[in-house]
């Protein structure tokens, strides 16, 4: 390991259960009760009387303890904790919060890689007061601006603070020596290293490896001839907590999207007017996100997923990039006619990729009426994936 790498601190920020915590400042009254937020029109219900498609946006750590986890569909949360609230979730609060506790870090210290609504990663390696003391001043920051409590892990890398910062949850603060490797990580399982999914965790056990230990003391070769030279490697670097990566402060966007999955299924044609608003919906929202942040798109896409769970995507390039909503509602509705509209679904998603920064902000199309799909008695064009 280099001198330079020794020589870093790293922290990782991660909010602390931030969707229902942000519910929770609204409704103080559901404070130390399982609450779970996900899907549409239901505000306060029991769990058990819910009926749909929806899954869990966020737990309270009260509903994880009956295992309730972030992606779960609500009926199967149901019926781990049936008793469980239910409250629809609130984007635009949890985006205005999100960019407060962002602040009120780069008020302290502007090294910062923004990860998502709930996670950055900072760089410390400037900054001359002990771990302990900056990370205490970054929580206070955090609450003061937000009223909500983090977790901070801070490590010589990106790799080991994310793996500390989820240690000592939730409000916890954790730093980790060189010598805090073999007592504080190689006990934890292999897969909750970031970038061990759980394909490659089952190959891990079927090789004997259930650790982080285990795979430090795995045999280099032998990973590498099950998973491929370069993720061979990066597996048994990962377990010695090697991690070169930098801290980057600003990063190009390949794509943005946006997607929603339906209370229930919903289908093409009886359902056409429905989901022509749902579909003009998905693109203004798509042309907000894309004026706020600043970009065009070349190439528009779709997202389809069916009722037997089948998954469908379509892409469309255009000679210009483009942003506002008419014109993504026209691309994204020439990716349809490319695909068979005849069984009901279950999600439906637009994306666009191929950006470009904008000179200046575009306006946003007014909501339009648009007929979803094929005119009846068309036929896709294709079927074949781009």
């Amino acid at each position: 390991m280099s001198e330079q790498t020794n020589d870093r601190r790293i922290a990782h920020l991660d909010m602390d259960a931030f969707f229902a915590s942000v519910e929770l400042l609204r409704r103080p009254a559901l404070r130390g009760l399982p609450v779970v937020v996900g899907g549409r029109h239901v505000d306060g219900e029991r769990l058990r009387s819910y009926a749909g498609r929806g899954v869990v946006t966020t737990a309270t750590y009260e509903a994880r303890a009956f295992g309730v986890r972030s992606g779960m569909g609500l009926m199967k949360a149901a019926l781990l904790a049936p008793d469980a609230i239910l409250l629809p979730a609130n984007f635009d609060a949890y985006r205005e919060y999100s960019r407060r506790f962002k602040a009120a870090v780069r008020a302290i210290t502007p090294v910062i890689e923004d990860r998502g609504i709930d996670e950055i990663y900072i760089d410390l390696s400037a900054e001359t007061d002990d771990a302990h003391t900056l990370g205490t001043r970054l929580k206070h920051a955090v609450h003061a601006a937000t009223g909500l409590t983090c977790s901070i892990g801070i490590a010589r890398n990106k790799l080991l603070a994310k793996l500390c910062s989820d240690l000592d949850k939730p409000d916890g603060l954790t730093v980790l020596g060189d010598a805090d490797l073999a007592t504080r990580i190689w006990p934890l399982p292999a897969a909750r290293i970031n970038g061990v999914g759980p394909k490659s965790a089952a190959r891990l056990t079927l090789l004997g490896i259930d650790t982080i230990a285990d795979l430090a003391a795995a045999d280099p070769t032998q990973l590498i001839d099950e998973f491929g030279s370069s993720y061979g490697r990066w597996l048994h670097d990962a377990a010695h907590g090697r991690d070169q990566r930098p801290v980057v402060t600003a990063g190009e966007p390949r794509s943005v999207s946006r997607e929603t999955t339906f209370e229930r299924d919903l289908h093409p044609r009886a359902d056409r007017e429905q989901l022509g608003r749902i579909f003009t919906a998905l693109c203004e929202r798509l042309a907000e996100d894309l004026e706020r942040k600043g970009y065009l798109g070349r190439t528009v896409g779709i997202k389809l997923r069916y009722d037997d769970f089948r998954t469908l995507t379509r892409d469309y390039t255009l000679p210009e990039p483009v942003a506002s909503a008419r014109e993504l509602r026209h691309a994204a509705g020439q990716c349809l006619r490319r695909v068979a509209l005849d069984r009901p679904m279950r999600l439906l998603g637009v994306r666009v990729s191929g950006l470009v920064s904008a000179r200046e902000p575009l306006p946003i199309s007014p909501q339009q009426t648009l007929d979803f799909g094929i005119a009846d008695g068309d036929q896709p064009t294709s079927n074949r994936r781009k």
